[in-house]
């Protein structure tokens, strides 16, 4: 695991491919109820704009029972929600899942303490998915 603390980005390695993981993670959520808003296949769109880009697509999910109140008591916090994650292949062929660490978006935007839980969904999906 690579913890971008200065940017509040944490990374960890996947033991599937990008295809795979991003079907692991959508079967996840669809498991824990979770709405998955919107898959960006940013590698795709780059080939259609004439670019070569190693695999890498975008998960956009939340579930608004959770997000809302995170937004209602830190409404800049609606920035960086819906939760993200990040699925990408390197150089070297290996995969890796990214997704905003929960303190920082806690710190950054003031949000209680005790609504942390609604905004660490990420990790612990992006954790079972990299299995």
């Amino acid at each position: 695991m690579k913890d971008v603390a200065s940017q509040g980005i944490i990374e960890i390695e996947s033991n599937h491919s990008v295809d795979e993981t991003v079907s692991r993670l959508k079967e996840i959520l669809a498991a824990k109820g979770i709405k998955l808003f919107a898959e960006i296949d940013h590698s795709g769109e780059a080939e259609k704009a004439g670019f070569k880009m190693l695999p890498t697509k975008l998960l956009i999910f939340g579930n608004p029972k959770a997000g809302t109140p995170v937004m209602l008591a830190a409404p800049l916090s609606a920035i960086d929600l819906p939760l993200k994650i990040l699925v990408r292949q390197d150089g070297a062929g290996k995969t890796y899942l990214a997704y905003n660490a929960p303190e920082f978006l806690r710190v950054r935007h003031n949000i209680p303490a005790d609504l942390i839980g609604n905004i660490a969904a990420a990790e612990v999906i992006a954790n079972n998915a990299a299995k």
